[in-house]
C-alpha cells in the first residue's frame, strides 16, 4: 500500500474548495476594482460640491469689474469763432528801382552806399570822373559866347539895312542878306545853348542819385570800372515797402475783398498785419490759383523780420460765425483721424470718429460726429479704448442722470 505523499498545505487549500494558485490572482483583480470605485466616489463628491448652494453664493459675492480710469467729462458748447482763409505765398518788394549809369565811357571814382543802406530821395549814391565832361561844358559855353557875338553883329547890320531900305541906298538883295544873317545868328545861339545844356546834363549824370527813398537791395558798382550807358549799378526797394503774394484757389477768391485784413506769419515766427491791395486779374492755368497782393507795413530797419524772397503763410480775416466746440484734450488723434469718447449709461465709453474744423485757443470746432448735449470724456481721453469702464470724477446732476450705474455703486 502506497503512502499518500500529498503536501498538507496543498491539501488543506484543496479541501477548502480553491484551486491551486487562485488566491493570488483574485487579489490582483480586486485591487484595480477598488481604485475605480474610489475614483467614481470622488468625482461624485466634487460634483455635489461644485453645484452646491454655498458655491453659488460665493460667486454672487465676487467684486464687479474695476474701472480702467478716473476721468472728467464735458459737453459741446456753442462759441463764436473767426472765419479765416489760410494761404501761402512769397514776400516780394512792392516795387524795385534799377539805378544805373546814364553816361557812356566814364570811370567810376566813388561808391557811397552798400546793400541794406536806407537812402533818401536825391541822395548821391555813386560818382563818376567828370574831367572830360567839364571840358566839354567849357567848350559849349565858349561856342555859345561866340554865337552871341556873331548874332550881335548881324543884328546891327540888319538894323542899318532897315533904316536905309526906304532911301534906296541898298538894293533889295543886300537888305535881304542882312536880315537873313540876323536870323541865322539867332539860330546859332539856340544851337549853342542846346549843346551847352547837353554837356551840362552829362555833367549831372556823373552823379548817380536815388530817384526815391528806399533800401538798397543789390549793388554791382565797383570803384575804377568804366561802364557803359544803361549798366545797372544798384537795385533799390522803393520806400522799403514789401508785399505778400498769396496763392489762392479760384473757388476761394469770392470770399476775399479789397482792403480786407490779413495776418502774415514769417518762417521765423514774426507776424504782421496787412491789407489786401489787389487781386490778380488772371489765374495760372497750371496751378489753377490766383495771386492776391497784400501790402505789408514798411520797415526799413536792417534787421526787419520780413525780407523780400521769404516764404510765408497767412490767413485772411473773413468775419465770424457760430460753431460747436470741445476742449482740446477731449479730441484724440489716432491713426491720423480725430476721435472723442462718449460716456454711456453703463459708465463705459464709446469711441466716435469726428470731423474737426477751426481752432481758437484751447477749443476745437466739431463739424460732425458729436451731438449738442452729448457727454464726452475730457481729461484722460488719450488713455482710453473703446468699451472701457470708467469712473467719472466730476459727475454732477447731468452726469448722474446719464450714469445710473455709477449712482448705484456710490449708494452701496
Amino acid at each position: 500500500m502506497k503512502k499518500n505523499m500529498t503536501n498538507p498545505k496543498t491539501k488543506s487549500s484543496t479541501a477548502s474548495g480553491a484551486k491551486p494558485g487562485t488566491q493570488f490572482g483574485t487579489n490582483v483583480v480586486k485591487q484595480p476594482l477598488a481604485l475605480v470605485l474610489l475614483a467614481a466616489l470622488a468625482v461624485g463628491t466634487a460634483g455635489v460640491t461644485l453645484y452646491s448652494p454655498s458655491s453659488t453664493a460665493a460667486d454672487e459675492k465676487k467684486p464687479a469689474a474695476t474701472p480702467a480710469l478716473t476721468v472728467s467729462t464735458t459737453r459741446p458748447q456753442q462759441a463764436t469763432l473767426p472765419l479765416r482763409l489760410t494761404a501761402n505765398g512769397n514776400v516780394a518788394a512792392w516795387q524795385e528801382a534799377s539805378l544805373g549809369s546814364e553816361s557812356n565811357g566814364l570811370r567810376l571814382t566813388e561808391v557811397r552806399v552798400n546793400v541794406g543802406d536806407v537812402v533818401k530821395k536825391g541822395q548821391v549814391l555813386a560818382v563818376f570822373s567828370a574831367d572830360t565832361v567839364n571840358a566839354d561844358v567849357a567848350q559849349a559855353k565858349a561856342a555859345l559866347a561866340e554865337a552871341r557875338a556873331n548874332a550881335a553883329e548881324a543884328q546891327a547890320n540888319a538894323k542899318r539895312a532897315r533904316a536905309v531900305q526906304a532911301s534906296g541906298a541898298l538894293s533889295e538883295q543886300q537888305v535881304s542878306q542882312y536880315l537873313t544873317a540876323e536870323q541865322t545868328a539867332n539860330a546859332r545861339i539856340e544851337s549853342a545853348r542846346a549843346a551847352l545844356a547837353s554837356q551840362q546834363l552829362r555833367q549831372k549824370y556823373t552823379q548817380v542819385v536815388a530817384p526815391d527813398s528806399g533800401v538798397i537791395s543789390a549793388r554791382s558798382a565797383t570803384v575804377g570800372s568804366v561802364v557803359g550807358a544803361g549798366t545797372e549799378l544798384f537795385r533799390m526797394i522803393r520806400q522799403g515797402r514789401l508785399e505778400w503774394r498769396a496763392e489762392v484757389t479760384a473757388a476761394e477768391l469770392k470770399n476775399i475783398r479789397i482792403g480786407g485784413t490779413v495776418t502774415v506769419k514769417a518762417a521765423n515766427g514774426s507776424e504782421l498785419k496787412g491789407k489786401v491791395r489787389m487781386i490778380a486779374p488772371t489765374i495760372d492755368p497750371q496751378t489753377r490759383s490766383a495771386l492776391v497782393y497784400v501790402d505789408l507795413p514798411p520797415d526799413t530797419r536792417s534787421n526787419a523780420p520780413f525780407k523780400a524772397g521769404m516764404y510765408a503763410s497767412g490767413h485772411f480775416e473773413l468775419g465770424t460765425s457760430g460753431a460747436l466746440t470741445l476742449p482740446q484734450p477731449a479730441v484724440v488723434v489716432r491713426d491720423g483721424f480725430p476721435y472723442v469718447f462718449r460716456l454711456n449709461a453703463d459708465s463705459r465709453v464709446s469711441q466716435l470718429k469726428v470731423q474737426t474744423g477751426r481752432r481758437m485757443g484751447d477749443r476745437i470746432e466739431i463739424l460732425s460726429g458729436v451731438g449738442d448735449g452729448m457727454q464726452v470724456v475730457q481729461n484722460g481721453a488719450g488713455f482710453l479704448n473703446d468699451g472701457d469702464l470708467v469712473r467719472v470724477a466730476n459727475a454732477g446732476p447731468a452726469a448722474a442722470a446719464t450714469s445710473p450705474a455709477a449712482n448705484q455703486r456710490a449708494a452701496n
